[in-house]
């Protein structure tokens, strides 16, 4: 499958701000090693191979992390290491219940990565490989998701009320260091557009209180608006779940662009009436549906989305979430290729 339009990141960027163009772009925010070999047909070895499928697929960027390990002592991990929808490892450290740091001693022992161990060489390496008109977006997340992640769901709970200075100190520890990432993304040429994900929402309410979410998730995310701002950059983010009632702070955050719109959680075409002056919206088509649908479904909810959602800019298509190892390749390229359809035709 070839490209049948080049990349226009200079577009992208602006449905990313809101500004009308007569162009609807593709976003993801992972798609599943194994899909991307399938779409090749080929295996993914090095950056090279990563610039072909981001590319070929129709996207107008690459999607670059800087290599780090939060996991150094390989705690939890076996041989069998298992991946993420999105391709991420799975950190099997994380517990419903107690997690590996549980106390100011765990905290102690921990071995953390240093902001030194960050690896950005393939951020330095793709500008070679960048077909004209591509661009890059930075990428990282997770600074309150690895707080409870590494305390356990349960733990963590209880220490929001009996050890509420233990959570501040990780929290502050991971935020400090996911930040250095962010600085780095902001003031680095290569990069064009950020992406912070950081889930704080399941399908029918928030994961935790709003009250929770403004000491231990907000200021962060404000910190990553203010660096986005500070070097105009289009900062996008992404969490699963329904959002109604922190939108506005999400908002005030300085984010331009709101990821997935996760169908089972929020109506996409409610979200653009009430935040599409101040919101791109990306993603929303179901990756149920991708995953178990027919082509001709897939290319009715692309037609959809754009005809309700796209008409005055400030939409890409995508899917609403990731692009799991299950989703069936012949509607992901269907996705794909409507978009690719419409846009040559506008």
């Amino acid at each position: 499958m070839s490209s049948a339009n080049s990349p226009n990141i200079k577009a992208f960027l602006k449905t990313l701000k809101r500004e009308y163009e007569n162009y609807i772009p593709l976003a993801e925010l992972g798609v599943h090693p194994k899909i991307k070999e399938r779409f090749l047909g080929k295996r993914m070895t090095n950056l090279k191979d990563e610039v072909e499928f981001w590319y070929t697929a129709g996207y107008d960027y690459i999607k670059l992390q800087p290599k780090a390990d939060f996991n150094p002592m390989k705690i939890g991990l076996d041989n069998n290491v298992s991946y993420n929808d999105d391709g991420t490892i799975f950190r099997k450290w994380a517990s419903e219940n107690n997690g590996v740091i549980t106390n100011f001693e765990d905290f102690e022992k921990y071995r953390f990565p240093s902001i030194n161990d960050f690896d950005y060489k393939n951020f330095e390496k793709v500008k070679s490989l960048l077909p004209d008109g591509m661009g890059v977006i930075g990428q990282y997340g997770d600074i309150f998701t690895m707080t409870w992640e590494m305390m356990g769901f349960e733990s963590f709970s209880f220490a929001l009320f009996e050890n509420e200075e233990l959570v501040n100190k990780l929290n502050d520890k991971l935020g400090e260091l996911v930040l250095s990432m962010f600085e780095y993304f902001a003031q680095s040429d290569i990069v064009d557009a950020i992406w912070y994900s950081d889930d704080i929402a399941y399908t029918n309410s928030l994961m935790v209180s709003p009250a929770v979410l403004d000491k231990y998730f907000f200021p962060w995310l404000k910190k990553i608006g203010d660096l986005a701002k500070r070097h105009n950059k289009p900062l996008i983010y992404h969490t699963d779940g329904i959002l109604y009632d922190v939108m506005q702070k999400i908002i005030d955050c300085g984010v331009d662009a709101i990821h997935p719109i996760e169908p089972k959680a929020m109506n996409i075409f409610e979200v653009k009436e009430r935040y599409g002056d101040k919101l791109c919206l990306i993603g929303n088509i179901d990756v149920d549906l991708l995953a178990r649908g027919s082509v001709n479904e897939i290319k009715l909810n692309v037609k959809k989305n754009i005809e309700q959602v796209g008409f005055n800019g400030g939409y890409c298509v995508g899917s609403g979430n990731s692009i799991p190892e299950y989703v069936k390749l012949e509607n992901y390229i269907a996705m794909i290729k409507t978009v690719k359809e419409i846009n040559s035709n506008l």
